[in-house]
This record gives structure tokens, sequence and C-alpha cells, in this order.
């Protein structure tokens, strides 16, 4: 998309918003699915190399995870300056991306790996468990540098409104993961069967292969740039340590929340996961209007054009008010179904009172990741960050209060979950109603910095 007045938001907002929005929730649910081939393949080999799995993917998302600042920051560095039409600004901004983002996982790779049977350990992996999840990491940890520079570039082509190319990239990078799969698990013909090794090395390739396809593109696309000294690299670790901030508290929060469960009782803790888990597919949509959101905030604050990213905030809220309630309704008259497929019957009270919880919480849910995404755009990443501080600290409290409760319930753990949710989404729309400011207010002091630092 060229900036200008003829950007076709202007004329056709709902149709551009959606159609920017299903290229990254397709992207977005691309590596999950290919999550699952994987375990599928993976549960052939046994009990302790499936369970080895397991403590390698939640270590490995938890690591990972915490340096979203790559791909968010990047995003909204190359909207703006795609909206002041600085080609050498996006170039560079993608150039410094990439760079820290091989810095960043070069580094991790090194510090994990002596340590990785002792963090193996920390996740309950004993013996064989523990064997089979070392070997699985030492593997993925070579491609560390692969995966954060590959969240850079799909960061560096959605700022540019570009959701199709990260959707293409991903889908072949996951294509080869499950063909490689197939063919070194388990072997065939001349290949030997690797095992778990093979599954490591399948989804490590695979991820090096979409960092040079991703990085490549852009190139020939876009220029990239190298950092100019440590000017452009600061900008973005001082934009990494606000989100890293506000990461991990949200990590603290959500694994608190799972050892309350845990602690109340086995079938809490199983029924816990399976809500959990629903929850979080839930939010691949809400991520996928973030991610739009954020991009065009980004742009058209960088054309100073305050008015229409105030209209893409409204409008973005709006469809995100009304998906979250049609996923509510589709929880609701799903409940007995999901049920009987996920919990045993002794749980299913239990499974009620927490999935109708997280059915009600849904609207507020998704207003929650929209205005993320809205303020991910406007560069207002401390105040997100406050405001997870404090939404999570009263809800960290509250759990405290519920796991030394007389008689705690799983019930009470998705109140506050819930009530948390609301915190957050109240603290996301402070800024855009019932009266704009911050960076959205047109001609603000707070505005025109944000702009700036974005560029």
């Amino acid at each position: 998309m060229s900036p200008g007045p003829d950007h076709r938001f202007l004329t056709s907002p709902h149709r551009t918003f959606l159609g920017l929005s299903l290229p990254v929730l397709l992207s977005l649910t691309a590596e999950p699915l290919t999550g699952l081939v994987d375990t599928a393949f993976v549960a052939r080999l046994g009990d302790a190399a499936l369970a080895g799995l397991g403590v390698s993917t939640a270590l490995l998302a938890g690591t990972f995870w915490v340096f979203n600042f790559l791909s968010i920051g990047t995003q909204t560095e190359v909207a703006a300056s795609l909206g002041r039409d600085e080609r050498d600004g996006l170039a560079r901004a993608a150039g410094t991306a990439v760079t820290i983002s091989v810095a960043i996982g070069t580094v991790v790779a090194l510090l994990l790996y002596p340590a990785l049977p002792f963090l193996t350990g920390l996740f309950g992996a004993k013996g064989a468990v523990s064997t089979t999840a070392t070997t699985y990491l030492e593997i993925r940890l070579v491609g560390a540098p692969a995966i954060l520079a590959s969240h850079a570039v799909y960061g560096a082509f959605r700022g540019l409104q570009d959701m199709r190319t990260p959707l293409a990239i991903a889908v072949g990078a996951n294509a080869t993961n499950i063909a490689l799969d197939a063919l070194l698990i388990h072997g065939t013909g001349p290949i030997p069967a690797f095992g778990i090794a093979g599954a490591a090395w399948a989804s490590t390739i695979s991820h090096i292969l979409a960092a040079a396809a991703g990085v490549e593109l852009f190139r020939r696309r876009n220029g990239i740039r190298a950092p100019r000294a440590l000017r452009d690299a600061l900008r973005l670790f001082t934009i990494g340590r606000d989100l890293f901030v506000r990461t991990g508290v949200l990590l603290l929060f959500m694994m608190y929340s799972t050892r309350v469960a845990n602690l109340i009782s086995v079938d809490a803790g199983a029924t816990h996961q399976a809500v959990r888990t629903v929850w979080i597919f839930t939010a691949f949509l809400l991520d996928a209007y973030a991610s739009t959101a954020q991009s065009l905030v980004g742009f058209f604050l960088g054309q100073s054009a305050y008015d229409t990213a105030r209209r893409v905030a409204r409008l973005a809220c709006g469809w995100g008010f009304a998906t979250g309630i049609a996923v509510a309704l589709l929880m609701w008259a799903t409940t007995d179904m999901v049920s009987q497929a996920l919990v045993g019957s002794p749980a299913t009270p239990m499974f009620r009172f927490a999935w109708l919880i997280a059915a009600a919480a849904q609207p507020i849910n998704a207003i929650s990741f929209v205005t993320d995404g809205i303020h991910w755009g406007t560069g207002d990443y401390r105040y997100l960050r406050n405001a997870m501080l404090l939404a999570s600290g009263g809800g960290i409290a509250a759990l405290v209060a519920v796991e030394h409760a007389a008689a705690p319930s799983l019930a009470q753990v998705w109140t506050v979950i819930a009530a948390w949710i609301a915190v957050r989404a109240a603290f996301g729309l402070g800024r855009i109603w019932p009266r704009v400011s911050g960076p959205l207010a047109a001609g603000s002091r707070r505005g025109e910095q944000s702009v700036a630092r974005a560029g």
C-alpha cells in the first residue's frame, strides 16, 4: 500500500481492515497446527519422547515470547516510516531489527545450552524425559537466531501492511517442517530414523529457511540498511525494556493462575488447562485484529493524520467487540460438546463454571487485545507496561487470596482472570474513550513525540 490520501482504508475501511486481518490470522494459526502434527509424529516414539517434547516447547515458547518487542517495535517503526514515505527509515528499521535478533538469538543459545538439564528439571523432567528434552533443545537452539530474525522480518512486512508475504513464508516453512518430520523422525528408504532429534532438526531447518526467505524478500523489495551505530539499536532496546517487563509480568500471572488451579485438585488443574487452551486459541483471531490496527494506526500517525488513526481505533474496537460476542455465544452453545471432548464426567460441573466465565469475558477480552494493538501502533509502550503491572499485581494478589481461601474453586480462579482481563481492557480504552488522550490526541506534544520516536 502506498502512503497518501488515496489509501483504501479511507474509502473501504471495513473491507480493508478485515482484508488485512485474515492473512495475519492464518499465519498465526499455521504454527500451532504444525505443532499438532509434530506431536502426532513424536507420539509414536513413546511417552518419554512426547513428554520431552512438551517440556521443550513450553521452555522455548516462554523464552522467545519475551522477545516479542523485536516484532512489535519493528512493525510500528516501519509503519510510521511508510506513513512519512521515508524508505530509508523503514529499510534501516528492518536492518536494525534483524541484526539485533541474530545477536540476541546467539546470546540466548549460548547461555541456555549449558543450563538445559537444569532447566528441564525445573519443568519436572527426569530420567528419559529430561534426556529427550535436552537432546531436542540442543538442536533447536541452533535455530534461535533464525527464529527471532523471522519474527522481526514478519513485523517489518506487516508494518508495510503486507500481510500476505509473512503468511506465504509461514505456510512454506510449516509445510517444510511437516515434510522433514516424515523423513527424519521415523526414517524412510536410505534416510535413518533420528527420533526426537529428527523432529528438532525439522523445526530448526524450517525456521532457518523462513528467516532467510523473509530477509531476502524484504531486501529485494524495500532494501535493508545496517543500524546507525548505537542510536537505532538503543531505540529498539528501549521499546524492548518496556515490552519485556510487560510480557514477563503477563507470564507470571498466567503461570501463577495455573499453579493455583493445580493446587486445588488434579481435576481442577486438568480442567483449567482445557479451558485455558481454548481461550488461547481464540486469542489468535483477536491478535490478528491487533496487528492490523497497529499497522494502520502507525501508518496514519506517521502522516500526522490523527483523525484517521482514531477512526482506525474505533473500527478495530467495534470489530473486536462484535467478534468477542460471537465467540462468547459459540462457546456457550458448545459447552456440553467441549466438556465431553476435553474433561471427564467427574469434572463436568467444575468445567461448566470456568468455561462459562471464560465465555462471558470474551467481548472484554477482545477489547484488551485490540487496544494493545492500537497502543503498539502509537508507540505507547510505557503506558501498556504500567497498565499490565497494575492489572497483574492486583490479579496476583487476588489469586493469593483464592489459594489461601477455606474452599478455593476453579470458578474463583477464572473470576480473577476475567477481572484481570477487564482491568486491562479499561486501561486500553482509557486512552481512546470517552475522551482521547496520549499519542492519539491530535497535535498533542505527547503524540508528536511518539510519532518522532517511531521514526
